[in-house]
């Protein structure tokens, strides 16, 4: 698109002690390690990973940074994290993917594994988790500050249904009282019917579980890559009007990119 763009996921959570924590490793991490190079400051961050499908890590290798030896990266994530990075360097037979090895690269990056077994503190933030519906499955995140809670859920499909899928009170009670939710609303209702166990959502389930979590902003996320602008303006408006015909207060927008929001 033009206006939403197309880069695949890659978010920033900068924290109140300007920590900086990023969110998956899809094409938009190039552009932001421009943004961290041109800023002139040295690159300390935690790079938090949901699912090591291509298009959250992908980007990985072009993320500038990692060539610079005054770089420090924590990563942490989903359990398969650090194996879906290497690879996008290389194979375990030593295959190449990438012109340089992952064990070459100059920054200093750090496999913490501790998000898995309970909640990640940083600085004055706390980060939990709770395990999507996905193939091969992955984490969404809650990020909590004082009094501030963002929420960070792609690639889940909220009505896939079986014994090991997270249901959506589970969801609720994940995502209750966040002053922002980030969704997965790949599809519409229409949609959804022939991609059940895809792993993503259709726009009227992400809005349903903000008004059920009563969220108070609902980001829409993950557009299907074969959306129009005009298609996803409507999703938005569709979004709209099913909110206001609810009676609740909850703005809901379609992800941008590079949007930032303060809170």
């Amino acid at each position: 698109t033009i206006f939403y763009w197309g880069n695949t996921t890659c978010l920033e959570v900068p924290l109140e002690s300007g920590r900086k924590v990023i969110v998956d490793a899809g094409t938009g991490i190039r552009r932001l390690g421009e943004q961290f190079q041109a800023s002139g400051d040295p690159v300390d961050i935690h790079l938090l990973i949901t699912h090591i499908h291509w298009d959250h890590v992908l980007g990985f290798p072009f993320f500038a940074p990692i060539f610079d030896p005054a770089t420090k990266i924590i990563i942490d994530g989903y359990p398969t994290c650090m194996k879906g990075l290497r690879y996008t360097f290389d194979n375990k037979m030593g295959d190449g993917f990438f012109p340089v090895r992952f064990d070459d690269l100059k920054a200093t990056i750090d496999y913490l594994d501790e998000i898995q077994q309970k909640p990640l503190r940083i600085d004055g933030a706390v980060i939990d988790t709770i395990p999507i519906n996905h193939p091969q499955g992955g984490f969404g995140y809650r990020f909590q500050e004082n009094d501030t809670k963002v929420v960070f859920i792609t690639d889940n499909e909220l009505t896939q249904k079986g014994k090991k899928t997270v249901h959506e009170k589970e969801c609720v009670r994940f995502c209750e009282g966040a002053d922002v939710l980030i969704h997965d609303a790949q599809y519409t209702p229409d949609e959804i019917s022939d991609r059940k166990g895809w792993g993503h959502s259709d726009y009227l389930s992400a809005v349903n579980l903000g008004i059920a979590a009563s969220v108070s902003r609902l980001i829409l996320f993950h557009h299907d890559p074969t959306r129009k602008d005009p298609e996803v303006t409507a999703i938005k408006k569709a979004c709209d009007n099913h909110v206001s015909s609810s009676g609740v207060k909850m703005e809901v927008e379609a992800a941008v990119e590079e949007t930032e929001i303060t809170l």
